[in-house]
């Protein structure tokens, strides 16, 4: 990118994540030296964002919340790595057990991961790491295929919960596929403090919040709409009762004139 202005807003990301379009959609709406996009090794990838380093960060979790906003973003499937004879290669995805007797190289490290992938095709046996970062190391003397029964690993876009910066919103906006009418950027001033939304979204990332706030709006609109149907019963209850009281009252009437 070109050279950026002092307060350009500072994106970090880690290994394996991809911030190309993200940066073209910004420079679209906004200017290019408003945007900063800085690489940060996966293990940095928290001191980063604690000493300032960067505003917000695409990171891969987990990472200590304490302090930090977190939106989750999207899941990366883990793949084994191996040599590209190698028996696994004839199937499109293989289960832990298919890996049993393998020799497994470490991956531990996944700021290392271009060392183990050379070491795979080197010496043989497989390494498994998030699929992102197979493909950023990929050779042509390896393939990669999925394995199914591992968990998944986790891309989110995190930031300082006392960090105010006015183009926070307008990035997470551009993350979220909103629109460039979309009133919800902190740089239209039209509306009030449009910080709440996205902090308030990042505390219930996890689910639990909106599902509490799902209950709480389906109560209400059950109450609603009991206290509706009460009232429309009691109407009718009411009507009723008059209208049989009325019946009552004209045969008393024909009986006393009759006598």
């Amino acid at each position: 990118m070109n050279e950026c202005a002092a307060d350009a807003l500072r994106i970090g990301y880690v290994p394996g994540v991809t911030v190309a379009k993200w940066a073209r959609i910004w420079a679209e709406r906004f200017t290019e030296d408003s945007l900063a996009v800085v690489g940060i090794p996966q293990a940095q990838q928290e001191d980063a964002l604690r000493e300032g380093r960067v505003d917000m960060c695409f990171v891969r979790l987990p990472i200590d919340r304490e302090g930090l906003h977190a939106i989750p973003l999207y899941q990366e499937l883990p793949v084994v790595v191996v040599p590209k004879e190698h028996p696994i290669a004839l199937f499109e995805e293989v289960a832990s057990i298919d890996l049993a007797d393998e020799r497994m190289q470490d991956a531990d490290d996944p700021d290392a991961l271009s060392g183990t992938v050379e070491l795979v095709a080197a010496v043989g046996g497989a390494a498994i790491m998030p699929h992102s970062l197979a493909r950023l190391h990929h050779r042509k003397d390896l393939v990669y295929r999925t394995v199914t029964d591992l968990p998944p690993t986790e891309i989110a876009l995190a930031w300082p919960v006392d960090l105010e910066k006015p183009a926070i919103e307008d990035f997470i906006g551009v993350v979220r596929g909103r629109t460039a009418r979309s009133t919800r950027g902190q740089q239209d001033t039209s509306s009030g403090d449009k910080t709440k939304p996205a902090a308030e979204k990042a505390r219930t990332s996890d689910g639990k919040g909106a599902q509490s706030g799902r209950a709480r709006s389906g109560g209400s609109s059950a109450g609603a709409k009991t206290g509706s149907g009460a009232s429309k019963s009691g109407g009718a209850k009411g009507k009723s009762t008059r209208s049989a009281a009325g019946r009552t009252g004209q045969r008393d009437n024909r009986g006393r004139r009759g006598r």
